[in-house]
Parts: structure tokens; C-alpha cells; sequence
């Protein structure tokens, strides 16, 4: 039995299917009749991605390597990784027409583009700094998503190091909420952030850890509430 191609060898066949010269922009209308959502995602994200790490007028070593903390890339698969994020950063395509492409493709308020925005977040905070540039940038990403502005001030407060961390906006619930409510709100995000429901509606099994560095920031914002109350 012919061994399984991994999720970057069919983002590379994904990309040889294309005609040359098309740009890496024709990927999404390649991929927006295919099943492998998982594909679509992960293109997405280093797409944007690339984009969106020279919103601080510079691409660091820190924000390429923060794919590794997005994807668990193989040795073996830098090269068609890296092939991706060189032809989103080469692309003349803006952030705006990559994210509308995938806002269509998904459809406006998908559970994977909170996924991805959330991919987008540690990408930005990788080196040690949230600039004002990459704010706007992701904010005007969220909005074509379709997402609501508590998603992206949620994301914001759980990873951003610089942003101020608030708690109350992780998990999404107005400050001086019932504790009852407020265990509630986290018990609903911590249910559906788990890995397996993360996959489930299109997140790579790669990319896993981003469903359990959400699990972990929810986890941390219902405890410090908690003490609080407590004290």
C-alpha cells in the first residue's frame, strides 16, 4: 500500500497544479472546490502570514520561524514550506485580496478562519513585540473574516505580549460577570477549542498546537478570574 502524502507534499501538488506564472494568489480558486480543507488552512496561514510579517517593515528569523510554532514541519518538508511563504512574500497580491479569498472560501464567521487569525497572532507576537502596523493589519483581517470584534480582542488579550493582558476578553465575558456564567463561558471555549473538534472542522493535525495553546490561555484566564474572586 502507496504511503499517504503528507499535508506539504499536497500543498506541493496543490501548487504544481497550477499554471505557471498564475501566482500563488490562484491557489485559493484552485482550492475552493476541493474537499482538503487542511490544505486550503495552511496556505492560508503562511500566506497571510509572509504578508503580515513585513507590517513592521521587516521579516525577522523569529517571525519565519514562528511557523514552527504554528506547524510541526518535518526536516524533510522545509522545502515545500518554505517554497509557499517565498511566493507570498514575492506576490504582489495585498493581505486584504489573500484574506477575501479565504473569507470566500470558508465562508464570513468560520470556526477555521478564528483558527487562523489565531495562527496569524503568534506569528506577529514571535518577536517578543506586537507592533502597532501588525494591529492593524490583523484587525482589518478579522473584519473580512467576519468575525466578530470580541474574537479579535480575545486572541489579542490571550497572545499579543505587549497588548495588556486581560482575562475577561479571552474568554470573551464583560468584567464583573457572574463567576457562574463566567466558568460557563470558559468550560463552552475550552469544549470547543479541543484538538480533536479543532480537526475536526479543518485544522491540520500539524498545526494542533494551536488548539492546545488556546486551551492553555483559556484555562489561565479562568484561573486568575477565579483567584480574584476568591481573594
Amino acid at each position: 500500500m502507496d504511503k499517504p502524502l503528507s499535508l506539504w507534499s499536497r500543498i506541493s501538488e496543490a501548487l504544481a497544479a497550477l499554471a505557471r506564472g498564475e501566482g500563488l494568489a490562484a491557489v485559493f480558486d484552485h482550492l475552493r472546490a476541493a474537499p482538503e480543507r487542511s490544505v486550503a488552512f495552511t496556505i492560508a496561514v503562511i500566506a497571510l502570514g509572509a504578508k503580515m510579517a513585513k507590517a513592521d517593515g521587516k521579516v525577522t528569523r523569529d517571525e519565519v520561524s514562528a511557523f514552527r510554532e504554528v506547524f510541526q514541519i518535518p526536516p524533510e518538508e522545509e522545502g515545500n514550506a518554505a517554497r509557499v511563504f517565498n511566493l507570498a512574500r514575492t506576490d504582489v497580491a495585498g493581505f486584504d485580496a489573500y484574506a477575501r479569498k479565504i473569507a470566500a472560501m470558508f465562508g464570513p464567521g468560520d470556526p477555521v478562519l478564528k483558527d487562523l487569525l489565531e495562527g496569524l497572532f503568534f506569528i506577529a507576537a514571535a518577536d517578543g513585540e506586537y507592533h502597532e502596523a501588525e494591529d492593524v493589519v490583523l484587525h482589518e483581517v478579522a473584519r473580512i473574516f467576519g468575525l466578530e470584534e470580541c474574537c479579535f480582542y480575545a486572541l489579542r488579550a490571550a497572545i499579543a505580549p505587549n497588548a495588556g493582558h486581560d482575562p475577561w476578553a479571552v474568554l470573551e465575558v464583560a468584567p464583573g460577570t457572574p463567576l457562574e456564567e463566567v466558568r460557563a463561558a470558559w468550560r463552552r471555549a475550552v469544549r470547543d477549542a479541543h484538538p480533536d473538534r479543532a480537526i475536526a472542522r479543518g485544522l491540520p493535525a500539524e498545526a494542533v498546537r494551536l488548539a492546545e495553546a488556546r486551551v492553555v490561555a483559556l484555562n489561565r484566564a479562568w484561573q486568575e478570574i477565579r483567584g480574584d474572586r476568591a481573594a
